[in-house]
């Protein structure tokens, strides 16, 4: 249902039942899913796919032209999810030639003036709280939660289940199931009342806190306690998933806070 004082571009698809309310403006090419509601005063740009049961709180703008001097207007898209909120005044922006595609995954979270830079790819059941920004090329892993104001550098790769603290700045990797926190952004534990409230085991809990004790609390540098996990840890997806991020973190993951000072 759309509203008389709404604009919506006739070559967009717009399922039977969306609402769009008054002063909403909704562009050419862009999908939007069924049962989802677009706000008042919101902008849905071109080349905009939303999901079904979404919700566009007003202010808010998605698919505007990436910040990048280097787009050259090259057709790229913004991608959401199902059933994820979109509070008021977040900014998404499409991606450039380096993914085409800038995405937002199901049940997500984003709170009032978040803003995903180009190229971001942000997982399910993720919660980015208010005034979070993610720069260029960014990654969240499905179950992160970020606290209001924390600002990530481009091109950071955030792991799953991952917690980070308000006001952080981001600057190396966070690993899946950990909580950061403190400046330098630094390893203050395991994500264990988060894990808890998913489900996990406090077999799994404690399995996890194991091996990050041998990455962050015990001294050895991290292809040595890399080594000492793969040949001494027993096996678990838990454990693959920890060290495949790390060996692959192109920038380097996060460091304690103990050896950060030092």
């Amino acid at each position: 249902m759309s509203q008389p004082l709404a604009y919506v571009h006739p070559q967009a698809k717009i399922a039977d039942n969306v609402v769009v309310e008054p002063f909403a403006f909704i562009s050419k090419n862009v999908e939007i899913g069924e049962g989802s509601w677009i706000g008042p005063n919101s902008t849905i740009m071109p080349n905009t796919r939303i999901g079904k049961n979404c919700r566009i709180y007003p202010g808010a703008v998605i698919g505007a032209s990436p910040q990048d001097l280097k787009f050259d207007g090259e057709e790229t898209e913004v991608i959401i999810g199902n059933n994820t909120v979109i509070r008021e005044c977040v900014t998404i922006h499409r991606g450039t030639k380096y993914a085409y595609k800038t995405i937002v995954g199901n049940n997500c979270l984003l709170m009032a003036y978040v803003h995903l830079a180009h190229d971001c790819n942000v997982g399910n059941n993720v919660i980015l709280a208010n005034s979070v920004g993610l720069a260029g090329h960014c990654e969240v892993g499905d179950w992160a939660i970020l606290e209001g104001m924390v600002a990530v550098q481009q091109f950071i790769k955030i792991g799953q289940h991952a917690f980070i603290a308000g006001g952080s700045l981001v600057r190396k990797d966070v690993p899946p199931f950990v909580k950061a926190a403190r400046e330098p952004l630094s390893y203050v534990g395991v994500n264990s009342i988060g894990l808890r409230r998913r489900g996990f085991s406090a077999e799994n809990i404690q399995h996890i806190q194991d091996i990050y004790r041998m990455i962050f609390v015990r001294g050895y540098n991290i292809s040595k306690a890399l080594s000492l996990i793969e040949a001494d840890m027993p096996t678990s997806d838990e454990r693959d998933m920890i060290v495949t991020f790390i060996r692959n973190s192109k920038g380097g993951v996060m460091k304690s806070f103990r050896q950060s000072n030092e």
